[in-house]
């Protein structure tokens, strides 16, 4: 049963740790918070470890009362504990702990065809997260994250991802290595920035790689080691698209119908930002 947490002020430090990249690191779990997200990790068979929840946010959850009735450690904290656990301005009140998964980048390479995405060390989590939403809607294979980007587990990008996380495969990486991968397994690289082939006359390879670069600098060291380079048509008064749009509407098309068809014309081109 729920039982308040009382002075074990020790393990709500721990808790908090996990807002940060050497908390997760350092403990192998992540948080996150609110009932949508809870559904969501259910819905895509994660494990709870354990629940932090206030009493209001316990009686208005079914699925936290659930949860605590099958065994999982919940504990009862007040608001202004909630209040320090959470990283947002209006606490839900309810704070769930899991294990990270991240895979070895050989489980994302499979042999089937496909499309990967790679986050070339892209930086901004709410861009993180989105991507992560396109991935999981469009059937992408798995997510790379690159070493030097933001952390998969970053509490704006798993609230962004809206459960996506969940349930994609997902790596963390340096580029040597998802080359190498992508090679041993017949992955053809494409990265996405201005000037490349324009997207509307790519025909994607059945197993393909999509690498979004960094928001500002672009590809950079990822560049070298993509086999095509490919970009989004836009209109010639508009400055740029969104990485996350850019990057979006990349695996959209790449995934779209037949691999191997391409798909509809286009004209000019774009960077993102």
């Amino acid at each position: 049963m729920a039982k308040p947490l009382g002075n074990r002020a020790a393990r709500l430090s721990e808790v908090q740790a996990l807002r940060t990249v050497k908390g997760r690191r350092e403990q192998g779990c992540f948080g996150f918070e609110g009932p949508t997200l809870l559904a969501e990790a259910q819905r895509s068979g994660v494990e709870i470890r354990e629940l932090y929840v206030t009493p209001d946010a316990f009686e208005s959850s079914p699925l936290a009362r659930a949860l605590d009735a099958a065994g999982t450690p919940t504990f009862l904290i007040d608001p202004r504990a909630a209040a320090a656990l959470s990283d947002v301005a209006t606490p839900t009140g309810l704070l769930a702990v899991a294990a990270t998964r991240l895979r070895p980048l050989e489980e994302l390479f499979i042999q089937r065809a496909g499309v990967l995405l790679v986050l070339g060390d892209l930086n901004d989590p709410a861009n993180a997260g989105t991507l992560l939403r396109s991935a999981d809607a469009f059937g992408a294979l798995g997510v790379v994250f690159g070493s030097r980007g933001v952390d998969p587990y970053h509490p704006k990008v798993v609230r962004g991802a809206m459960g996506a996380l969940f349930r994609l495969r997902v790596a963390r990486c340096d580029p040597e290595s998802v080359f190498r991968a992508a090679a041993g397994a017949g992955f053809t690289v494409l990265g996405l920035r201005s000037g490349g082939t324009p997207l509307g006359s790519v025909a994607w390879p059945a197993r393909s790689a999509l690498v979004v670069g960094h928001e500002r600098r672009g590809l950079e060291r990822w560049e070298a080691g993509c086999e095509r380079l490919i970009g989004i048509p836009i209109d010639a008064g508009a400055e740029s698209l969104n990485a996350a749009i850019a990057g979006s509407i990349a695996l959209y098309t790449a995934t779209a119908g037949s691999l191997g068809e391409p798909p509809r014309p286009a004209c000019q081109d774009s960077v993102y930002d």
